[in-house]
C-alpha cells in the first residue's frame, strides 16, 4: 500500500514539473518571438527613419536649387540657401530623433561623394594655359587669406575651429572649402554650417559691391575677371560679378577661381598636419608625425583623380556638365543636413564674430588683389 501511494506521489511529481517546464520552454519561446519581432520592428522603424532623413535633405537641397533660379537669390547659391532652410527649419519644425541617422548620413557620406564629383568642373590645362602669373596670384591670395581672417578670428575670440573653417572659406572656394576642410579639424556640425553660412553670405555681399564698383576700377575686361576671380568666395559669386566685364571677364574669372580650387588639395593636407600636432600638443605628446600618420583627405584626393580624368577630354561635356550637377545636389543635400543639426541660437551666438572677421579680411583680400593684378601688369 505505502508503495503505491509513493510511486503516485512520484508520478505526480514528475508530472509537475514536466509541465512546469513545458511552460517555462513555451514562456522563453515566446519572449525570445517576442524579442526577435520587436527588434525586426525596431530595425524597420530605424530604417524608414533613415531613409525619412535622406528625404529630407533631398527636399530641401531641391527648393534650394528652384530658390536659386531666382533673381537676386541666385548670387547666395543653392549650397547657401540650402544651410539656410535647413537651419529655420530646425527652429520652427524641429528634427525627430528617429530621423537624424539619415540627416547625418547625407551630411557627411553624401558629401564626400558631392566633392569628389566636384572635381568634373575643374580642367587642369586651363590652369597650366592661364600661366604663372594667375598661378601666383592664387597661392599668394591663399596664403594672405587663410592668415589675416585666422587671425582676426582669434582676436575676436572665435572659437579656433570656427576660425580656420571661416579662413579657409574665405581663401579657397567659400562653403565647398569649409566642409571639405571641416574633418581635418574634427569640426562640429554647427561649426562647418556656421562657417559655410557666414562665408556664402559675405561673398554676396562683395559680388553687390563688385558690381557697383566695376565702372570705377578702371580694369580691362582680363583684369577684371582676374581681380574677381581671385578674391570673391564661390564661383557663384565670381561668374555674377565678373558678367558686367562681359564673357572675357567671366571666363578668365572662372580660370583665376580653378586655380584656387585646385589649391584645396594641399591646403587641406597642410591643414590637417597642423591640426594633428596641435591636438598632440595639448595631450602632451611629444611624437612628431610620420607620413604614415598624415591625415590625408581622400575624398579630396579624389576630387583631384576625376579632375585629371576630365582634363584628359575623354568626357563629353554633357556628361561632365550632368555629373557636375549631381555633385551640386549631394552637397546641398549634405548642407542641408548639416543646417538641420544646428540650433539657432549658437548660429547666433558664434555667427556674429566669425562674421565679423570674415567681413575685415575680405576688405583686405579685396585690396591685396586689386594691387596684384596691377604689379603684375595684368590690369
Amino acid at each position: 500500500m505505502c508503495r503505491n501511494v509513493l510511486r503516485v506521489r512520484c508520478f505526480t511529481t514528475a508530472t509537475l514539473q514536466c509541465e512546469n517546464a513545458t511552460r517555462q520552454n513555451w514562456g522563453k519561446n515566446m519572449s525570445q518571438g517576442e524579442g526577435l519581432g520587436a527588434s525586426k520592428a525596431r530595425k524597420q522603424r530605424n530604417g524608414l527613419g533613415f531613409a525619412l532623413g535622406i528625404g529630407l535633405t533631398l527636399v530641401i537641397a531641391l527648393a534650394a536649387k528652384y530658390l536659386a533660379g531666382l533673381p537676386f537669390l541666385s548670387i547666395m547659391g543653392q549650397l547657401v540657401i540650402a544651410i539656410l532652410i535647413g537651419i529655420l527649419w530646425r527652429a520652427t519644425i524641429g528634427v525627430p530623433d528617429q530621423i537624424v541617422a539619415g540627416t547625418n548620413f547625407s551630411s557627411k557620406k553624401l558629401l564626400r561623394l558631392g566633392i569628389i564629383l566636384l572635381g568634373m568642373r575643374l580642367n587642369l590645362m586651363d590652369i597650366v594655359h592661364a600661366g604663372p602669373k594667375v598661378f601666383l596670384i592664387a597661392v599668394i591670395v591663399i596664403i594672405f587669406a587663410i592668415s589675416v581672417v585666422y587671425g582676426l578670428a582669434r582676436l575676436f575670440k572665435v572659437e579656433k575651429r570656427l576660425g580656420i573653417l571661416t579662413a579657409c572659406g574665405t581663401a579657397i572656394c567659400g562653403a565647398a572649402a569649409v566642409v571639405a576642410i571641416s574633418p581635418q579639424i574634427k569640426a562640429k556640425d554647427e561649426e562647418t554650417a556656421i562657417g559655410a553660412a557666414m562665408v556664402a553670405i559675405l561673398g554676396t555681399i562683395f559680388t553687390l559691391l563688385y558690381t557697383f564698383l566695376y565702372p570705377l576700377l578702371g580694369l580691362t575686361q582680363n583684369g577684371y575677371g582676374i581681380f574677381a576671380g581671385a578674391t570673391l568666395h564661390e564661383i557663384a559669386h565670381v561668374i555674377a560679378a565678373a558678367a558686367p566685364g562681359g564673357d572675357g571677364a567671366v571666363d578668365m574669372a572662372v580660370i583665376v577661381k580653378l586655380t584656387r580650387v585646385a589649391l584645396l588639395v594641399p591646403v587641406a593636407i597642410l591643414i590637417g598636419i597642423w591640426a594633428s600636432r596641435a591636438e598632440q600638443r595639448e595631450k602632451g605628446n611629444s611624437t612628431k608625425l610620420s607620413w604614415r600618420t598624415i591625415p590625408i583627405p581622400w575624398f579630396i584626393l579624389g576630387f583631384l583623380i576625376v579632375s585629371g580624368i576630365n582634363s584628359l577630354g575623354i568626357i563629353s561635356a554633357d556628361i561632365a556638365s550632368g555629373i557636375v550637377t549631381l555633385a551640386y545636389m549631394l552637397i546641398a543635400m549634405a548642407m542641408a543636413g548639416l543646417g538641420l543639426n544646428v540650433d539657432l541660437v549658437a548660429f547666433r551666438r558664434l555667427g556674429m564674430t566669425s562674421f565679423a572677421a570674415g567681413l575685415i579680411g575680405s576688405v583686405l583680400l579685396s585690396g591685396l588683389g586689386f594691387a596684384l593684378v596691377h604689379l603684375l601688369g595684368l590690369a
